[in-house]
């Protein structure tokens, strides 16, 4: 299937960063900001962006902190990717698209989950509403890692892997030949995986990529329970996210809070089932205005 292309715009912020992006549909909607995770990048998006465009949304998926070119900082000094940091992104984008202090529409799927769910806990007066795919709040995920009965730690295991500085060289080397086998095991279009590869294909933005890991170590973070209407998604089949993550989930938000399974889907559920993707976020953001 032929991916949609967009234009890629150019975001400056305050941090002095630039980010590279894709900003589709009207400008006086509702911004709804999206975050990918890793391996990926703006390209994850790509279905969601026409339906909220065709729907009023102004729809913003940049490539994070790393990812893009003119938001680098270098990796070896991972103080730079620390979770405040990529949190900051996230409201600075928001600002330069919508304006400081305007309220928007958040989703995030696997580290973009983990830092949506940042977000939402140190600004939650800024969103109208919040939507993870694939990454349970984080102390969901705390506790069935820990838990010596339960499977998490081993399904966990690829987060050690990229703490080892000959990992990026490995996964790019023949071609990105292992990164590409373990997309497409996971269900994800040989297309789509050209997409991503076109931004994290290269050494410099792979090694920002995996200063994510490194700069946080176990995605511990201290957060409370939240407080902004919530739409979690979760694939029964997730290899990485098991269901005690999952399950956990809903008890770590006081606000109004969906949790919606996808029997048979994996990891990447935008890639696997765009449609019902697209589908349940803009029934989401339709019963939360902002």
């Amino acid at each position: 299937m032929p991916q949609p292309s967009f234009p890629v715009h150019q975001i400056p912020t305050r941090a002095g960063l630039v980010f590279d992006a894709w900003l589709e549909g009207p400008a006086d909607g509702a911004l709804v900001l999206l975050l990918h995770g890793y391996p990926q990048s703006r390209h994850s998006w790509r279905e969601q962006l026409p339906a909220l465009a065709q729907a009023g949304y102004r729809a913003l998926a940049p490539d994070q902190r790393g990812y893009s070119p003119g938001a680098r900082p270098d990796p070896a000094q991972l103080e730079h990717y620390r979770y405040e940091n990529l949190i900051q992104d996230a409201i600075d984008l928001a600002d330069a698209c919508a304006g400081p202090a305007a309220r928007f529409h958040l989703v995030g799927h696997d580290w973009g989950g983990q830092v949506a769910w940042g977000v939402a806990d140190r600004h939650p007066q800024r969103l109208a509403s919040l939507t993870i795919l694939s990454r349970p709040h984080p102390s969901a995920f705390a506790r069935a890692l820990q838990d010596p009965a339960g499977d998490q730690r081993h399904r966990s295991r690829h987060h050690r892997a990229f703490l080892d500085p000959q990992t990026g060289p490995l996964l790019l080397a023949d071609g990105a030949r292992r990164l590409r086998a373990r997309l497409t095991e996971a269900g994800v279009p040989a297309e789509a995986i050209e997409g991503y590869l076109s931004v994290l294909g290269t050494p410099a933005a792979l090694e920002a990529a995996l200063a994510w890991y490194r700069a946080n170590v176990g995605l511990s973070a201290d957060l409370g329970r939240i407080r902004v209407p919530t739409l979690f998604v979760w694939g029964d089949a997730d290899q990485t996210v098991g269901r005690a993550a999952a399950e956990g989930t809903p008890g770590c938000v006081e606000a109004a809070c969906r949790f919606e399974v996808l029997p048979g889907i994996g990891h990447f559920a935008s890639d696997e089932c765009p449609e019902r993707v697209s589908s349940l976020l803009l029934a989401h953001l339709a019963a939360h205005p902002a």
